[in-house]
């Protein structure tokens, strides 16, 4: 049920959907810029050096001598390409702090973006707990103001947060894709594509962990009206059933990998527009529809369908006449099944 109404949840709030796509598409051509400047200013040396040059220039002739079966500038070209390649990690070797000045600028800008389109996300979940709460239609703008300074507060936990257990992650699946294939059977090919496999499984479970344990972070500060830091506590704390949430967080992650390969490869890619952004809301869907879930808190789906508890329509509510001031103060009031969660 709760995966069922997340579904509608998500096609209620569609046209956030194309707001979020808008707001990434500005962030990403800002981000771009800033890297592209960084990059520019920093590796000038190299990219405009001669010993790169020679290498580019080495390297075309080698396909032209291979391609024209001239055996005899073959012969001579690992010695000039090792002089060359040497040539070059010495010029490396000299800029080694404009590289490394390089890699940590691109590394902020990365967590800026994340940062920045963290901000988009969290106004997408208030313009969904406002539709879930009362059935109002909140501006984007207006909803990415009044939250800006808990969104901000957030993403400054989150970002380092999240980004240092994505790349523990990652290099846990990095170390297990290269030594699992010792411990399998040697069938050859089949046997890498096993172990990828496995990988892949493994990362879409720890993601799902990681969603499972955050998943009543941003419902129960923007429902709650719990502090940002003491919102995070709560959930990870959270008493409530851990493994109802793990099993949809990990259901909805398969869905979401299957759905943007499928139509990523049928639409050679431009379909990943739409549904990059409402994999976004899905997720946030199922977050806050575990949030009101849990504490036995009624939300709208429709205009005349209001849910309580454990997704069972709220008992002896009947809505077909209400106006929408009507259904608030129906939706407010205390759930007969509240006590049942």
């Amino acid at each position: 049920m709760r995966f069922r109404n997340a579904i509608h949840i998500t096609m209620d709030n569609y046209s956030s959907a194309f707001k979020m796509l808008l707001y990434r598409l500005v962030v990403g051509v800002l981000i771009f810029s800033l890297v592209y400047v960084i990059l520019q200013l920093s590796l000038s040396v190299i990219v405009t050096s001669t010993e790169l040059q020679t290498l580019k220039d080495l390297v075309g002739e080698f396909f032209r001598a291979l391609f024209g079966g001239d055996s005899v500038r073959l012969e001579s070209f690992q010695t000039d390409f090792t002089g060359a390649l040497t040539d070059f990690l010495s010029l490396i070797a000299r800029n080694g702090g404009a590289i490394a000045g390089a890699v940590v600028g691109v590394c902020l800008m990365y967590l800026l973006s994340r940062f920045l389109n963290g901000l988009c996300t969290f106004t997408a979940a208030s313009i969904m707990n406002d539709r879930m709460g009362s059935f109002s239609r909140t501006s984007f703008s207006s909803a990415f103001f009044k939250n800006l300074g808990s969104a901000a507060l957030y993403e400054i936990i989150y970002v380092p947060v999240s980004f240092v257990y994505d790349a523990l992650s990652l290099a846990g699946c990095w170390f297990l894709f290269f030594y699992l294939p010792s411990f399998l059977p040697t069938w050859g090919f089949v046997t890498i594509v096993l172990a990828l496999s496995l990988t892949i499984a493994l990362y879409i479970c720890l993601q799902s962990l990681k969603m499972t344990l955050i998943s009543a972070w941003i419902p129960s500060i923007l429902t709650g009206r719990e502090k940002v830091a003491k919102g995070l506590g709560a959930s990870i704390r959270s008493a409530k059933p851990f493994w109802k949430r793990f099993v949809t967080f990990l259901t909805a992650n398969y869905l979401i990998v299957a759905v943007n390969v499928l139509f990523g490869i049928a639409t050679l890619g431009s379909a990943l527009l739409i549904t990059v952004p409402l994999s976004f809301l899905f997720l946030l869907a199922l977050q806050c529809v575990h949030y009101y879930e849990d504490n036995g808190m009624k939300y709208f789906i429709s205009v005349h369908n209001i849910v309580g508890a454990e997704g069972v329509p709220a008992q002896e509510i009947d809505t077909a006449e209400d106006s929408l001031e009507e259904l608030n103060k129906k939706i407010n009031e205390p759930s007969d099944n509240s006590d049942e969660t």
